[in-house]
């Protein structure tokens, strides 16, 4: 999977709250499946599609041992998220002061004020 590819899943990971309401409670340690079903009204094989979809996005990794799953939060496609929005955070600033700019100039011109 190329990175842009990676960024798309992780993002679409993301849009979900319930799937963002799970890595909230993952980042306070490992989890099984029951506990990260606990707090939500749905059933065990919706609560499992979500799960899946992380496990796709790399945000999480799941391990089984004799009958417990355990999931663990992965931050490594959230550090790539960060640096993506960074690069771009730092691209869209420059457009602004450029939109900045010239608007002052055209504020300033006479007839524009």
């Amino acid at each position: 999977m190329g990175a842009q590819d990676r960024l798309s899943a992780v993002f679409a990971a993301l849009a979900d709250p319930t799937r963002r309401e799970i890595l909230s409670r993952l980042r306070k340690g490992p989890a099984t499946v029951g506990e990260l079903a606990e707090p939500f009204e749905m059933s065990r094989p919706a609560v499992s599609q979500h799960l899946r979809v992380l496990e796709n996005a790399g945000l999480i990794e799941r391990t089984a041992t004799a009958q417990w799953r355990t999931c663990t939060l992965r931050t490594e496609p959230l550090d790539d998220v960060a640096d993506w929005i960074d690069h771009h955070r730092g691209l869209w600033n420059e457009r602004f002061d450029l939109l900045d700019e010239r608007l002052r100039d055209l504020k300033g011109r006479p007839g524009n004020g």
